[in-house]
């Protein structure tokens, strides 16, 4: 008589090993994945990373001055037109002044990386911008206000009046931004926006260095 292979208990010990195999599978591919994640949290900010994020955003305009003024122009008469041809002219002018910071200036020798020796140590990120500076002045609005045009006021208006009135206004524009100290007020707003900027980076510190530059075009 032939003895029966006892196959229930093979497919025991079958469903066993399958069941460890599996069981180790899943341990090394956790621990596989951790190791992954904290080496990808270490190397996701690097100084060349920083450098090119904040190179980026170009020239970013951080503070806009409004400035109402009342400028007045004027046209000295000649002796041989009897002095008929003098003007002055009274214009009332609105204007904005753009400042901020060149972020393109940046290079990698303004920017350092510090990473945490200790675990759960947030990187420190040190990063020195450019000084703050003026992009643009306009002259959105000049109004004439009075315009004199010799004593009985027969001459025709002369347009260098109106031209020299409106570089007058946007130096007048420009001199009253800068009374406001808009310098600061653009050194101030960059760099509370690149603190934000990389502190929506999880675990990350940022030190922002940054000082107000001369107020001029």
């Amino acid at each position: 008589m032939m003895t029966k292979t006892p196959k229930r208990k093979y497919s025991k010990l079958t469903l066993i090993a399958i069941t460890i195999f599996m069981a180790m599978t899943v341990i090394l591919t956790a621990i596989f994945t951790v190791k992954l994640t904290k080496k990808q949290a270490v190397s996701a900010i690097s100084r060349e990373g920083v450098v090119t994020d904040v190179q980026k955003m170009a020239k970013l305009t951080t503070a806009s001055f409004g400035v109402d003024t009342v400028i007045t122009a004027q046209k000295e008469g000649t002796w041989y037109k009897l002095w008929q041809d003098e003007q002055k002219g009274l214009f009332i002018a609105k204007g904005r002044v753009l400042a901020g910071v060149d972020l393109s200036k940046v290079t990698a020798n303004d920017v350092d990386v510090h990473y945490p020796k200790e675990p759960n140590t947030p990187v420190e990120v040190y990063i020195k911008l450019p000084k703050s500076e003026i992009f643009e002045v306009f002259l959105d609005d000049i109004q004439v206000y009075d315009w004199q045009t010799g004593l009985f006021g027969v001459v025709a208006g002369d347009p260098q009046i109106l031209a020299q009135a409106q570089i007058s206004a946007k130096n007048e524009v420009l001199k009253k931004a800068c009374q406001g100290d808009i310098m600061t007020l653009a050194k101030d707003s960059a760099t509370e926006q690149i603190k934000h900027l990389f502190g929506l980076t999880k675990g990350v510190n940022v030190t922002v260095e940054m000082t107000a530059g001369e107020c001029h075009l």
